[in-house]
This record gives structure tokens, sequence and C-alpha cells, in this order.
């Protein structure tokens, strides 16, 4: 049913096909999975996940030819305002790019913003797009648990979230040298949004949880998996229950490697704070609400010294 996988040190594995049982107890073991990969890791990968395997290949065809086009027709969506809602770019400038180029763009609600997504591949904006609406419904159906394992009814975000921010990165690394040198391809950092569903064509993603000690553990490509992890706003809403996933990408030395990050949160200039259910006398609020517009004005600043934005939030600590 769930099945979290048993290794020491292992990422845990969930089919999450019982999260939609009409049996409360088949959900609940699934739920249970779930909070305790949330607590212990703070990422999982989910099987039986209702993405159709059509549609995650599409994604990573659409990608693969948008980023093997020429240069020039690439360059007609790079732009420097990270606000634009479509950009390309062969460097980020939040501090964390190494060796990649990117293409990101908003998706939700879909018929906002296809129109402004690349028309060429000719095939681009269906297959993408086909593949983010069915991400969006899978991350809802997600939150509904992650919420439920902390205690709060399923259904606590699930307005927020089918109005909010669904904020797709689609980036391409280069083939990694096998000689010595820098091999980090996207460096250390933490996701803003409440989860982030990634899917990726071959092995490079990295993670580390705060009790790894800076250990990093490779998460495997498992056929018609997806991984998912925690952002920063999930910490913040569970006034620290749980924690955002320090992750990062490494140059792949077979081969060039592709990942679609989907990224999920509440609207753009929708303020994101501790629930009232995790606060009291013996556990005060920990963090000053935000929003992805906070974090957007926060990123120019960022450049010089990472840092994640859920530490800026910390009351009391540098803002």
């Amino acid at each position: 049913l769930g099945g979290a996988a048993a290794a020491p040190g292992a990422l845990p594995v969930i089919n999450i096909g019982r999260l939609n049982d009409k049996d409360p107890a088949a959900r609940a073991l699934v739920v249970q999975d779930i909070a305790r990969a949330c607590r212990d890791r703070g990422c999982f990968q989910v099987v039986n996940h209702g993405v159709s395997k059509s549609a995650m290949d599409g994604a990573l065809k659409a990608a693969s030819e948008f980023f093997d086009m020429p240069a020039e027709r690439k360059a007609a969506f790079a732009c420097d305002d990270i606000r634009n809602p479509v950009r390309y770019d062969t460097s980020s400038r939040d501090g964390i790019s190494k060796a990649r180029s990117f293409l990101k763009h908003y998706a939700n609600p879909l018929d906002h913003w296809v129109d402004s997504w690349p028309t060429q591949p000719a095939t681009y904006t269906k297959k993408m797009g086909t593949y983010a609406v069915e991400i969006q419904r899978l991350s809802i159906q997600l939150m509904g648990a992650i919420v439920q394992g902390l205690g709060l009814c399923p259904m606590h975000l699930q307005e927020k979230l089918g109005a909010g921010l669904q904020f797709m990165a689609l980036n391409n690394y280069p083939q990694g040298s096998s000689r010595a040198g820098d091999t980090v391809g996207l460096a250390p950092h933490s996701d803003i949004g409440f989860i982030t569903i990634l899917l990726q064509s071959s092995p490079g993603l990295e993670v580390t949880h705060h009790d790894d000690g800076g250990v990093w553990t490779p998460v495997p490509v498992i056929p018609g998996a997806l991984h998912v992890h925690l952002g920063d706003h999930l910490e913040v809403l569970s006034n620290g229950r749980l924690r955002s996933l320090l992750h990062r990408a490494i140059l792949n030395t077979d081969e060039a490697r592709i990942s679609i990050a989907s990224i999920h949160g509440a609207a753009m200039d929708e303020k994101v704070g501790c629930a009232d259910e995790f606060v009291d006398e013996r556990h005060p609020r920990i963090y000053r609400e935000s929003s992805f517009h906070d974090f957007l004005d926060f990123l120019p600043t960022n450049v010089k010294a990472y840092r994640r934005f859920v530490e800026t939030l910390k009351i009391g600590g540098s803002a």
C-alpha cells in the first residue's frame, strides 16, 4: 500500500494509489507513510500517482526539443526581469546556477498562461500543457495527504492550491566531465512554495535532510516515479514541524540531463503564515508570513551569499 523503502538512508518510495480509496483505513496507511517521509526525509518518490506515462514522456520530449532549438530562437525568451511570466537563460541571477540553461514559466490556470509559452517546437504547448494539468491535479491530492498527516483537514489548502501558483522550471544540464573539477550543475538550495514535483530524465538530483549531517543522497530514477520534496512555505505553514528540503543537481558524466520541476504554492500575492493549529504557548510562531511576490523581491539580494528564503523569515532572525 504505502511502503516507504526500509534500507537505512534510503529515500522513501510510496504507492499513493489508495489515497482515493473509499476505505478511510486504506487512505490512512498511505497518509501515515507520507507523513513519516515528510518528517524524516523531507522528500519521497511516488508511484501509481495517476500521471500518465504519455504525459511524462511528452513533457521530457517537449523540453528536449526546446533546448535543442537554435540559440537565437531560445534567445527570444531571454529576459533580465525575474518577474517575467516566461524566461529563458543560460545562467540565473539567483546565486545558485552553475552549469545549466533553463526555461521557466507559470502554468496555473493553464488557459491564463499558455498563450505566453513558446510556440516552437510546434507541439510544446500541447505536451507541456497536458503534463502541467496532470501535475497540478496530483499536487492538490498530495497536499491533502500532507496536511492530513499534520493533523489538519485534508481540504485545508485545497481552495488555495486550486487557485494557486504552479511555477515550472525546465532545466537542461550538459554532460559532466569525469575529470576532477566542478561537478555541480545547480548549487544547494530549497524551493519556495509548499511542494515541488520533479521529473528527471537521468540521475543527477541529490538531497540532504537537516538530520543528515550534510551527507548528500542521490535520488534514483525509477521508471514511472515522480520525486516530491517540501518547500519553504510548508515549513512556515507547519511552524517548523516540517522542514524544506535542501537539494542540488550534479552533472551526469554519462549524458546530458533534463529535469522538469513544478513548484506549487499559494497565489502570487497571498501571504502564507504559520497555521493557527500549530501555535500555542509552548510553540510560539517561528516565522513571519510572506508571499511568492516577497520571494521574488528577495532573490536579487541573494546572489553573493546564498541563503534559504525561509531563514530570512524567522522571527528574531535577520531579515
